[in-house]
Parts: structure tokens; sequence; C-alpha cells
């Protein structure tokens, strides 16, 4: 099958074919040429695909073409292992949703009020997105019923069975009607999967498309470590290569805090993410290092999934992976989209053994390099622009052009001045250049936005 098939060949409801054309989209990935016509026919679907192969569009379209929006129990849940991931999801369905009118989305995750969410449910939602321990807390709290659930979408399946959620899983899944049909979408497909395949799915197809991209689009290359310390060898790539943006993955918390640390002090716009970090301050990483407000993310394999980036330049791996699946996933956040991505993994003494394991899946034997002479002459690499946080969201009814409006009102800034913007439900993030945060945030504390007050802060 040609992967190249326009959506238009789908039997998509008129609404969401205009909502696939106003989110840009053409043609189908291979995941989506294979997977959409069985969705879309109701059978139950397992694909093994790495990150970045379309697959939030294929479920959400397959959802969304078979929903009662007369009805608010809730017809759809979609079960991802972090709440990054799952806010992604819910955001991608809204918005091929978007031209059918009043279908409400709610995300279920931990991190965020229980109370809140408990709120939102008794007004009901066409579909639910959430993280299998707060959905499971809703449930057993008798806050949430699933009785009218007619699809159920495991997303990123291998990473909640790795995390531990296999109890919860079960609880849930328990509560979803037996007549329902059931995606599975997995990174990899090792024998806790299979057996997970075997338990919620009726016939389903398994459809693999997980390497193609890997191996045509990403370029590895491999440095010795020798005697040089992590975090020098990755500072000294960073002058050499000089990316745009990059993702160092680090196999410890403690690792990634010293290189975090150990770039920062020397000028780099640098960013740490682990798990033992509060999950607000893992959302404004996230928000920073997306809108460019931060250059380097130095993270633990907590955020190889999950983390949306459209264009990554460079990874890079401070020591082999734990595994061959983990290392795909890695490098798997670069060359997406089509782009030619590079990927990094500098080789200690311990990584011998898992870098012959790795040669053996690669069409060449592994050449390691030396690595570049550091470069102290030229400059660390730093971010143009600033995140200012705002106290009011989706729930205060303030949309992006409003922020905008309010920073350019004096015309002393011009949309140039202004990077991303993200509106969730009790926050807004807005980048501003560096050299007009000040003034931004005058303009904001000091002035009204859709005549009400609001409060902004660098982050």
């Amino acid at each position: 099958m040609s992967t190249a098939k326009p959506f238009t060949e789908l039997s998509l409801l008129p609404a969401l074919q205009n909502g696939v054309a106003e989110a840009g989209l053409t043609e189908m990935t291979q995941v989506q040429a294979y997977s959409l016509p069985k969705i879309l026919r109701g059978e139950d679907v397992v694909v093994q695909a790495e990150t970045g192969s379309g697959k939030t569009v294929a479920f959400a379209l397959g959802l969304l073409s078979k929903l009662d929006t007369e009805s608010f129990a809730p017809q759809a849940l979609v079960l991802c292992p972090t709440r990054e991931l799952a806010e992604q999801v819910a955001e991608a369905i809204r918005k091929l949703a978007r031209v059918m009118g009043n279908v409400k989305v709610l995300t279920l995750c931990g991190g965020a009020p229980t109370k809140v969410q408990a709120a939102s449910l008794e007004h009901g939602a066409h579909v639910l997105v959430g993280t299998p321990g707060r959905v499971l807390d809703h449930i057993q709290a008798e806050r949430l019923s699933l009785s009218q659930v007619n699809a159920l979408v495991l997303d990123e399946a291998d990473r909640m069975l790795e995390m531990g959620f296999q109890d919860e899983l079960a609880g849930i899944i328990a509560k979803t009607p037996s007549e329902r049909q059931t995606l599975l979408f997995s990174a990899t497909y090792p024998q806790g999967i299979r057996q997970l395949t075997k338990e919620v799915c009726n016939n389903a197809e398994i459809i693999k498309v997980a390497a193609s991209r890997t191996q045509t689009s990403i370029q590895q290359r491999f440095y010795e470590l020798g005697d040089v310390a992590p975090a020098q060898a990755v500072r000294t790539l960073l002058l050499d290569l000089r990316p745009g943006n990059c993702m160092v993955f680090c196999n410890t918390k403690v690792e990634t805090q010293n290189i975090a640390a150990a770039l920062k002090s020397k000028g780099f716009s640098t960013l740490p993410l682990h798990g033992d970090m509060e999950q607000k301050d893992r959302d404004q990483t996230m928000v920073q290092f997306s809108n460019g407000s931060g250059r380097i993310l130095v993270a633990t394999d907590v955020a190889a999934r999950g983390l949306d980036i459209a264009e990554l330049d460079l990874v890079i791996n401070v020591g082999m992976a734990h595994d061959i699946a983990t290392h795909t996933h890695r490098i798997g956040r670069t060359g997406r989209a089509g782009a030619e991505g590079l990927a990094v993994t500098l080789i200690g003494a311990k990584d011998d053994y898992k870098m012959r394991l790795l040669e053996d899946t690669l069409a060449a034997p592994i050449k390691l390099l030396e690595l570049p002479t550091l470069n102290t002459s030229v400059p660390p690499l730093t971010a143009d622009f600033v995140t200012l946080q705002i106290n009011g969201g989706k729930k205060h009814k303030l949309r992006p052009g409003d922020i905008v409006g309010a920073l350019t009102r004096d015309k002393k800034l011009n949309v140039d001045d202004i990077g991303k913007i993200k509106v969730q439900a009790q926050w807004a993030y807005v980048a501003v250049k560096s050299t007009k945060v000040n003034h931004a945030l005058a303009l904001i504390n000091n002035d009204k936005i859709k005549a009400k007050r609001f409060r902004a802060w660098a982050l």
C-alpha cells in the first residue's frame, strides 16, 4: 500500500474532512494509511509504530467519526502513560473536532486538582484522555462511569506496562463494555504487549511499521568518551554542532541534574527534566523547551515519549540506553516530519556490550569517532526568547489573539517580538524576545485584557 494516499480517499464525515484540511493534513503517513480504513470500519487494531508516526491522528479520527455529540456520556477513552502525552493527545483531538461543533474532550491526569476534574465530569464529556492512575481513582470514587464507552485506546501501551500500570489498566478495562472497539499502539511488541493484546482485543490485526523512518531519516554517530567527563563531552559537541535545539538523554536523575547544572554554569540555555520534579515544574519546562525559551533539554527517559517537538535538530545520548527499544525512542525525537535528524551517542567503558547488540540491528558496523577539540572561542547556545506565564487561560476565556493584542497595543512590540503562545485551562504561556521582557510584563500587569486584570511573570 502506498504511504502517499490522500485523506480524501477515506469515508470520513464532511466535518472531519474539513478538520483534516484545516489541520494542514493532505497525505496519510504509513501508519494512517494502513490502520485508518480498519479503524473506521470499527475493527480492533494493534499498531507497532515509533514516535512521530502519525498514530494520534489515526485514532483521533476513528474516535470522532463515531461520536454521538447529543450525548454527553463518555463514549471514548484514551489512556496514556504520562500527563504530558495525555495533554498533547487531547489537544490533537480538540483540533480535529473543532469543526464538529460542541465536542467536549476532558483530560484526567495526576498533578491536577481532583475536585476540578470531578466538577467537569458532572457536566459530562464525549472523549476522556487520561493516565491510568487518575482515571481509576475517578472510577473507584464513583465519579466516572464507562458504561457508554464504545472505543478504548491504549496509547504507548508498552510504556504503561514499563511504568507498572498493569493493575490500573485491568481495573479500568473491566469497567468498559465488552462490546467496544479497542485500539492499541505500542513502539515495541514484547511478551507483555502480546498478552495484553490477547486480553483486550478481539481478532485484532497487528500492523508493524516501526523501523523505516529511523533507518532513512536519522543519522547516527558514536563517539568514544575515554577519559573525558560526560558534561564536558556534551558541551564540546554542542559548541561543535551548534544545533538550534537539542535533547540530552541520561540514564539517571543524578547525571541529568549534574550535566544540566554544568552546562548552565557555562552559559548555555539549559533545562533539566526528570521524575523527581513537581508536575508544575515539568509542565513549565516542557513549555519553555517547546517554544524555544530553552535550547538544551537534559532529560531522563521519562521525557522520551510525550514531548511533542515538531523539529528537533539533535539528540545526544550520554551512554547507551538500557535497551535497544529505549535507544530507538530517544533518537526518534529527531528526524521527524520528513526532516533529517542527527543522533549522537557517547560510548563509555561499560557500553560495549549494549553497543554491539545495537550494531546487530544496523545496516553497517558502528565506527567509534574521536570527540572534537573543545572550542571555547565560540559562544554558548543561548535562547532569544523568555517565557511569560499568565494566571489566566481557557477557563477565563483567554485566547492567543487576546495576548497578542495586549502585547502590541502600544506598538513597542511587534509580532516578531512574540513567539509561541500556549493557552491551557488555568494558565497561558507566551514567549517574548528577551530584550522586550520587562516591557511585556508591564503591559500585562499594569493594564487589562478583555476588561480583566491578569498577572504575568517570567519563568
